[in-house]
């Protein structure tokens, strides 16, 4: 018997494993030359800021954590956005804690 006969590893929809929420079959929440107010929260692994809007993942080239910017989108892709910052963005309002 072989592995590859048995469908180990295989999805039933040969779409694979994508982990999280998908944006390819609805509209972004970015659009490409667009300005946002954003706070960068995290730092990819290739050393640029990570933001998001509404769920939507945008790379930010030279964003620092915690640093309010006013950036403008350069790329818009199926799974995430590129930008680079413009501006000093304002202060984003913090996150919520969820109700109970």
């Amino acid at each position: 018997m072989s592995y590859n006969e048995g469908g180990f590893g295989k999805s039933s929809d040969n779409r694979g494993y994508s982990g999280g929420r998908r944006f390819d079959d609805r509209p972004k929440p970015v659009e490409t030359g667009k300005e946002y107010d954003v706070s960068i929260t995290e730092i990819s692994r290739k050393g640029d800021g990570i933001t998001r809007v509404e769920g939507f993942v945008i790379f930010v080239k030279g964003g620092q954590v915690g640093q309010n910017a006013k950036i403008k989108v350069t790329q818009v892709g199926g799974r995430f956005a590129t930008a680079e910052v413009v501006g000093e963005g304002s202060p984003q309002p913090a996150a919520e804690p969820a109700s109970e």
